[in-house]
């Protein structure tokens, strides 16, 4: 029986889109999936349609090994508008409270010491967390108040960048699973005056580099530059993926010759010297170090698929 025949190209890596304001991250992603006109396409750690920045598209095999990223660390840059409390923590909220600001710049000091560290995060109603296999924020615009669980946090570093009248400017690097604007709305209640997210940017996401962003503008010029010269967007798109191993870029590197890496293909556990022992692994093969798939250690110490690349033929 013939293999269905697969709508959109076999075109396998990461694309660090610099996701625009009020485009929400789904239809970023199918924005780019389009112009690459890929057969495959997630994102991973979605941006709300206020917050702009990093947001990792992964096309084709790469969609995969998605998962390993939402496990990584972030960066963001975020303005707070102090002296107002919204419903759902940022300006797309409606206002609930508005109190004078009368903290002191220690005090200040203070309250942003407190979020250093690990600490203990309840999520807002309005994140994309799930109750029921529904999201919280479909609970929230009906009214409706979902127990949650206070979840361990780290904040690797908060930087105060200004405060400027009712404007506050930080830079955060957290931890997986950290809602900057429950920072902000327990920020603005330890401070006695309210605040809300009126700006955030992410500038990170693992290792990958703030540089490699590129924007929606920027693919649809390219894109059109391609169209003008005869040729198919792919020939200017498709330099700018980043390899699809990289959501799984912190994970330990085995390499196999050609033949053991034969029988790993077909999903049977192998020998390999140097393995650690626990734990995933990212398996390659040959010289040439080719991505294959990843791999857990067994209990008897082999390299045991987890998730497979693979490869399609025309």
């Amino acid at each position: 029986m013939s293999r269905p025949r697969r709508r959109g190209r076999d075109i396998h890596g990461v694309l660090l889109l610099d996701k625009p304001q009020g485009l929400s991250s789904n239809d970023a992603l199918q924005k780019v999936k389009r112009l690459f006109n890929a057969n495959r396409a997630g994102h991973t750690g979605a941006l709300d349609p206020l917050a702009t920045g990093m947001l990792p598209i992964c096309l084709g095999e790469a969609t995969k090994f998605s998962r390993y990223l939402l496990d990584s660390d972030k960066r963001y840059r975020v303005i707070a508008r102090l002296g107002q409390r919204t419903d759902t923590s940022d300006a797309d909220g409606a206002v609930i409270q508005t109190r004078p600001l009368q903290f002191t710049s220690q005090q200040l000091e203070q309250a942003l010491e407190s979020f250093r560290g690990e600490t203990l995060q309840v999520p807002s109603m309005y994140s994309a967390l799930k109750h029921q296999g529904r999201p919280l924020y479909e609970y929230a615009r009906q009214g409706i108040e979902v127990p949650r669980e206070a979840r361990s946090i780290v904040v690797y570093e908060l930087q105060f960048i200004r405060q400027q009248q009712d404007e506050l400017e930080l830079e955060i690097h957290c931890s997986k699973g950290t809602y900057i604007r429950t920072i902000i709305d327990d920020l603005g209640e330890k401070l006695g005056c309210g605040a809300h997210v009126i700006m955030l940017r992410r500038l990170q996401v693992a290792t990958y580099p703030l540089e490699r962003m590129i924007t929606l503008e920027a693919l649809n010029a390219l894109a059109a530059e391609a169209s003008e010269q005869g040729l198919a967007p792919g020939e200017k798109l498709d330099a700018l993926l980043m390899p699809m191993d990289s959501p799984a870029a912190a994970f330990p590197e085995t390499n196999l010759s050609g033949v053991v890496a034969a029988y790993f293909r077909q999903g049977q556990p192998v020998q390999a010297a140097g393995l650690p022992l626990t734990g995933l692994v990212r398996v390659t093969e040959g010289d040439e170090r080719k991505f294959i798939g990843m791999a857990e250690i067994d209990d008897a110490g082999r390299l045991a698929p987890r998730r497979l690349v693979v490869e399609y033929s025309d």
